[in-house]
């Protein structure tokens, strides 16, 4: 009887342990960036007709629950294939963008079979280093999306632009560990603007926040006096403590002394145009 249970104990112990190991495993998998173009349509505008292909950008390693995608034309991936050779020719020798067609372009036989061969070519883009490290990567992703949200913004479509924003910035975090932590600052700026003016103070103080370390770290001059400005204005709004923030927007101000300041908002119009 003693034996048995014993035998029991150890069972349930041997299980738990290897249960952990997964879990451990799992947790200490390398993540990755997977991409999956899982659909295609026909668009025609401006006596053009074009196939848009949705790029559906997830990260392995983790339980991705969010989904982002975006939509690009074949002359998107010519334009970007192009860009990188210019870097990286010698680094993609192996990676061949496929192929355009002279004729057949809308059957739905080489709709898909392109559809495929673009969500392998994005992969083997990937593989490569120096290419998912490299500025070209991240604009591909979200270049065309920022450029219509500032659109909106600019239009003072706050909530529309906001929509995007988000949007972008899931890509962007996706992308992050490849890319500069600067990456995510025009965004959360843009965010902190859109939020501020559709008087949500609480959110606009938390994007502005989140910009300002890679701000301070890479000495993104034009963008610390403004952002702080708009912390220490929004702190005071929520009744936080902004002491530390105001003592650093003035050594800001006095080192810019003689120099044209601006709002976050002046500055954000201004980009993506």
């Amino acid at each position: 009887m003693c034996a048995d249970e014993g035998r029991g104990s150890s069972s349930l112990t041997t299980r738990e342990l290897q249960q952990n190991w997964r879990a451990v495993k799992q947790r200490e998998r390398p993540v990755r960036l997977l991409f999956e173009i899982p659909s295609a349509r026909i668009t025609e505008r401006d006596l053009s007709k074009y196939v848009v292909y949705q790029v559906v950008v997830m990260r392995s390693g983790s339980f991705d629950s969010r989904r982002e995608s975006v939509e690009r034309r074949y002359s998107d991936f010519f334009r970007f294939h192009h860009q990188l050779l210019e870097e990286f020719n010698e680094e993609l020798e192996e990676v061949v963008l496929p192929r355009k067609h002279l004729t057949g372009n809308f059957s739905p036989e080489i709709i898909a079979e392109r559809r495929l061969a673009l969500q392998d070519y994005l992969a083997k883009l990937y593989a490569v280093r120096c290419v998912r490290y490299s500025r070209y990567f991240a604009k591909f992703f979200t270049e065309q999306e920022q450029r219509r949200a500032h659109s909106l913004l600019r239009a003072g479509q706050f909530k529309l632009a906001l929509e995007l924003l988000q949007s972008i910035l899931e890509i962007q975090e996706k992308l992050a560990p490849w890319q500069n932590s600067t990456l995510l600052v025009p965004t959360l700026c843009a965010m902190a603007v859109c939020y501020r003016d559709l008087e949500e103070p609480e959110q606009a103080f938390s994007a502005a926040h989140r910009a300002l370390p890679p701000v301070r770290r890479y000495g993104l001059k034009n963008y610390r006096a403004p952002l702080l400005d708009l912390l220490v204005d929004l702190g005071y709004q929520l009744g936080l403590p902004v002491a530390q923030l105001q003592e650093e927007l003035t050594v800001q101000r006095d080192a810019e002394r003689g120099l044209v300041s601006c709002s976050l908002k002046e500055l954000v119009v201004r980009e993506f145009l």
